[in-house]
């Protein structure tokens, strides 16, 4: 009988298993690697590119602050520039106010009334002066509300007083000056507020 030794055609099977093993594992390891190093390189590139990104958004958003602070400051030179020319525009309205005032006190003022001091401030006229009775100073007052240039004449004091040996009333009085800037002003903002609601 013949006997046939199959122990090395085994361990020759096996030996090629393990190396096929090895062979294999090494290449998953090679492939493993090569996959992480692309995923690394990729994640890098995207890393760099939203840096970019954020670098220019970030340049872009210094220039439009700085777009936004000059526009702020060109707002407020304007409005500086439009409350001047405002204050130019009453100046320029109200320049023959105090011509007409004159002119309108010297028609208004009845026999027996002297003016010895005349202030304005504002829209406020201080008279002070004297009257030969409380009775002139009651027409006096009379006479400046019919005026289209005054209004509201408010008495702050009479008193008797001895002038050059006469017998006199000295009377100080406020008058307000009627302004045609302020009443269109006054009327615009009665219009608004009459104005209904959308």
């Amino acid at each position: 009988m013949i006997r046939i030794n199959l122990l090395p055609h085994r361990e020759q099977k096996r030996k090629a298993r393990v190396r096929r093993f090895t062979a294999l594992s090494a290449m998953s390891v090679l492939a493993g690697g090569a996959v992480v190093v692309f995923a690394y390189l990729f994640i890098g590139a995207q890393i760099s590119n939203q840096e970019e990104r954020n670098t220019f958004l970030t340049d872009k958003n210094a220039e439009l602050d700085k777009q936004i602070a000059e526009i702020e400051t060109l707002k407020k030179e304007r409005q500086q520039l439009l409350d001047r020319k405002k204050v130019v525009e009453r100046l320029q309205s109200n320049r023959g106010e105090a011509v007409q005032m004159l002119d309108q006190l010297a028609r208004q003022v009845p026999e027996g009334i002297f003016l010895k001091e005349i202030k304005q401030t504002n829209d406020q006229l201080l008279l002070v002066g004297y009257a030969q009775s409380s009775a002139r100073v009651s027409t006096l007052m009379r006479s400046l509300e019919d005026s289209f240039i005054f209004e509201q004449p408010n008495l702050i004091e009479i008193k008797a007083n001895t002038v050059g040996g006469q017998r006199v009333n000295e009377f100080s009085l406020n008058v307000k000056v009627t302004r045609e800037k302020d009443e269109a002003d006054e009327k615009g903002k009665a219009n608004k507020k009459e104005a209904p609601k959308p």
